[in-house]
């Protein structure tokens, strides 16, 4: 296995290239969509210019002639009135040429534009070193970092990590301290409430830059070893949701990338290297040029699955105003994991998934996750963003098995919507059996269906107001030791195991698991009502477990 180096220069290098192939617009920039794109690319291609121990595939001078003519484009963008509002910021999309500036481009980029500068300053033009200058003193200035503490999610950390950085690099005594007092309340927050923004990509890893961005620059031992705390903690918050890249478990915010296959994975590529990294790279930011080394004891948790696990964790989340609990399950063995969010709560643009199966990351842009779902707000009809779900939903985790009920009122649209990872499957009326990579599914349906295949992934159409489903796995050794060697073996014994289904006034449904013979039941009285989950009789939800 290649060493964490190794795998960041592997990046540099892709990326490089990609920048170089890259077709310049009129505009003089590689894309409009969003400006921070323009930065990261041209980052890699001036790194992979200038090091000496990179062997690009294309002329070093002509490189780094074409990055500095990107950067010195995005550096001119910056809003440099003193008097404006947005003073110190970017535009973030560049579609018209009236583009305004926005809060966010500069939120991440500000910090990453420090260390850009610092660590390659020697190699720059003395006017691009001066226009670089400059622009971060707009930042430091237009003071965008002066936010309170509030919602402690990612804007709040990559300001707090702004202010210790802002806060060195112009001898600001008081940011410094500011940023230093934001980063233990920050700390000391998620560390007795959880992280609200679970599962919430690619967030979560601007929580990972913004910080570890911070701890690469900061100079003083004190702070460096506050921030060695905070990433010790993030890490192994990441280490207990980590499967070979696949982030496990429920999510509460994602883009397309991350569903139905976790593409957002070049961090955990560099930090775990225990799978294949994907051609496709959707969000590179700095992944190659920052680095913090997760806790031996993070690591380990996060690579050796070897005896099965359930992992229970609850925290506190502001809905609608007011502090609720939450509670998140997962199960989790070295094939697959399965689990989610026991409540459903309101997310900010409803880019959830509650409950899915996760298998490692795959190659090739297949998929890796299973999930089926009721479609809500934000769904795109065509099928082609399988993500956005309805609060009609009522939920069982046990181990191997999830079992969902989709009880809709009158008025709510009557498809249930589900996703199953390319592989060989086999389909029969209500239920659907296959295998993918190293592990079996049985999906049992109480609905009719309809199947079609889309890149990478099956989308599963089911029709009724009275949807069900139920989901066990089961990893090939499992399948083996019970004499399940071949998918059609795999079938015949599954095809036993139907779920049963009754619509009286519960809306209810019974299934006894494979694996552990157990006898689960999930019913649920009403739409809306978050349901009753049972194993042998007794009632499990999440009070079954200690968090």
């Amino acid at each position: 296995m290649s060493t964490y180096r190794n795998r960041m220069h592997e990046i540099v290098r892709i990326v490089a290239r990609k920048a170089w192939e890259q077709p310049v617009l009129s505009s003089g920039l590689w894309f409009h969509g969003d400006i921070r794109d323009n930065f990261y690319y041209a980052s890699y291609l001036f790194a992979a210019s200038v090091d000496p121990a990179e062997d690009p595939t294309f002329d070093r001078q002509e490189g780094k002639k074409l990055a500095e003519q990107i950067l010195f484009r995005v550096l001119r963008l910056q809003d440099t009135r003193i008097d404006s509002i947005t003073y110190g910021h970017w535009p973030l999309s560049l579609e018209t040429e009236s583009a305004q500036p926005h809060v966010l481009p500069v939120e991440l980029m500000g910090s990453l534009m420090v260390f850009f500068l610092q660590t390659y300053e020697q190699h720059m033009s003395k006017e691009l070193a001066e226009l670089f200058d400059g622009a971060l003193e707009n930042v430091y200035q237009g003071g965008f970092y002066k936010q309170p503490l509030r919602h402690y999610g990612h804007h709040e950390a990559k300001f707090t990590a702004a202010k210790l950085i802002f806060g060195q690099r112009f001898r600001d005594d008081e940011l410094l301290a500011e940023g230093r007092s934001c980063l233990r309340q920050t700390l000391e927050h998620i560390r007795r409430e959880g992280m609200a923004e679970y599962g919430s990509l690619p967030w979560f890893w601007h929580w990972i830059q913004a910080f570890t961005c911070a701890w690469t620059l900061l100079e003083e031992p004190a702070v460096k070893s506050e921030l060695s705390e905070m990433l010790d903690h993030l890490w192994n918050v990441r280490a207990l949701y980590y499967l070979k890249g696949a982030w496990i478990g429920a999510h509460s915010r994602g883009w397309s990338h991350d569903a139905p296959k976790d593409g957002n994975v070049l961090h955990d590529y560099v930090q775990f290297g225990d799978f294949g990294l994907p051609e496709d790279m959707p969000r590179i930011e700095y992944a190659g040029f920052l680095f913090y080394e997760a806790p031996k004891s993070a690591r380990r948790l996060a690579m050796e699955h070897v005896h099965p696990a359930e992992i229970s964790r609850a925290f506190m989340k502001e809905v609608d105003g007011v502090n609720r609990k939450l509670h998140s399950y997962v199960y989790v063995n070295n094939r697959f994991a399965a689990g989610g969010l026991w409540e459903r709560v309101k997310e900010f643009d409803n880019e959830q998934l509650r409950w899915l199966f996760s298998l490692p990351v795959r190659l090739g842009g297949k998929g890796n996750q299973l999930y089926f779902f009721h479609p809500g707000e934000g769904y795109n009809a065509t099928g082609s963003d399988p993500r956005h779900q309805s609060e009609w939903t009522a939920v069982l985790y046990r181990k191997n098995v999830i079992m969902a009920l989709y009880p809709l009122p009158d008025d709510a649209s009557d498809e249930v919507i589900g996703v199953l990872p390319e592989g060989e499957w086999t389909l029969s009326d209500h239920a659907i059996f296959g295998r993918v990579e190293e592990t079996y599914f049985a999906v049992y349906l109480t609905s009719p269906y309809e199947i079609r295949q889309r890149s990478g992934y099956y989308l599963v159409e089911c029709k009724g107001h009275r949807t069900g489903v139920v989901v066990e796995a089961i990893g090939s050794l499992d399948a083996k030791q019970r004499g399940m060697s071949t998918l059609e073996d795999f079938v015949h014994k599954m095809s036993a195991c139907k779920s049963r289904f009754f619509v009286d006034d519960d809306h209810r449904m019974e299934y006894t698991s494979f694996l552990e013979k157990e006898l689960l039941t999930l019913s649920v009285k009403k739409p809306g009502n978050p349901g009753e989950a049972r194993a042998n009789g007794d009632i499990i939800a999440f009070d079954h477990y200690v968090f």
